[in-house]
This record gives structure tokens, C-alpha cells and sequence, in this order.
């Protein structure tokens, strides 16, 4: 079951969120909420207070157990911008963009937790399966390699001032 909070308006641009937001998808609720309380942004302490809420609403809405909740999504929107006007040099002015954004972050319990174990165990299965495909590729590539060799040229050479410059199938 999936269950979201939105964090409507934050006082903060979409592009300084989005590079905390990418850190934590995919990761379960627990170690979402440790990067964020050792991240020194402001951008973490506002995904922390909406990821906080949308933990809430998964015990008390959906009857869900945080342990088992995963970061599906973690979405930064741009929201309205307030334009104000700063004075400059020689009586002109010019705009400053206070802009916003809207946070939204998905938690789901359908999406296995991944733990370090079981990915140590992943890797090494699939670094076994390479090692049993190359020997059977060595094998059948030896096989073919003696029955069917091929007459090459020997390759010619000459030596001019000290260097040596090789031809391939020339004549001379």
C-alpha cells in the first residue's frame, strides 16, 4: 500500500530540495530519516519533517509498520514564485525570485528492503555465474580455435634510423 505527504509552498528553490531528495529514494524509512538528520541543509530538515509526516499518516491512516515502509518516490515540484524588486545603480532596479516548491514524498510497504547482506549475497552469486560462463567460453573457445587455425604471413620488418616499422602482408 502506498501512502504520501505534501509539504505545500516550502520557502526553498526546487533545484536545492532536489539534491537531497535524490539521496534518499529507494531507501527504507529508518536510514531515510538518519541522512537526513546528518545532512546540513535546510533542504533536509524540510524533507524530514514531510517524510515524518508521511510515516505518521502510514501508522495512523493505514495501519502500517514503519519498519517496513521504503522511500518509493521522494518528488520536488516548482512551485509560485514571489517576484520582488532590489534597486540598483543609477536609479534602475532589478528582480529577485523567491521561489518555492512543493515536496512530495511516497512511501511504500510492497518494495522489498534491500540490506547490505543480501546485497554482499547478490553480488557474489552473479560473480560466480560470470566465472562459470567464462571457463564454459574458454573451453568451446579452445575447441574451435585448434581445429580450425588459419596460415597467416609472417609479418616483415626493417629498421630506419633507429626505428623499427613493421609491414603486414606487403611485399618488397
Amino acid at each position: 500500500m502506498e501512502v504520501r505527504s505534501i509539504y505545500r509552498y516550502a520557502r526553498i528553490s526546487p533545484f536545492k530540495v532536489r539534491e537531497v531528495t535524490r539521496e534518499i529514494q529507494g531507501l527504507p524509512v529508518s536510514a531515510a530519516l538518519d541522512l537526513l538528520a546528518f545532512t546540513p541543509k535546510k533542504a533536509a530538515f524540510l524533507i524530514g519533517k514531510t517524510l515524518k509526516s508521511a510515516v505518521a499518516n502510514a501508522e495512523n491512516n493505514a495501519n502500517l509498520k514503519a519498519d517496513g515502509l521504503v522511500v518509493k518516490e521522494a518528488v520536488v515540484g516548482e512551485g509560485p514564485t514571489m517576484k520582488r524588486m532590489m534597486a540598483r545603480a543609477r536609479g534602475s532596479g532589478s528582480r529577485i525570485l523567491k521561489r518555492t516548491s512543493h515536496i512530495r514524498i511516497v512511501l511504500s510497504d510492497e518494495i522489498e528492503i534491500e540490506t547490505r547482506e543480501t546485497r554482499k549475497a547478490k553480488r557474489e552469486q552473479e560473480k560466480k555465474e560470470a566465472k562459470k560462463e567464462t571457463k564454459a567460453g574458454e573451453t568451446a573457445e579452445r575447441s574451435t580455435s585448434s581445429a580450425g587455425k588459419k596460415a597467416t604471413k609472417p609479418k616483415k620488418s626493417r629498421q630506419r634510423k633507429g626505428k623499427e616499422i613493421t609491414f603486414y602482408g606487403t611485399k618488397s
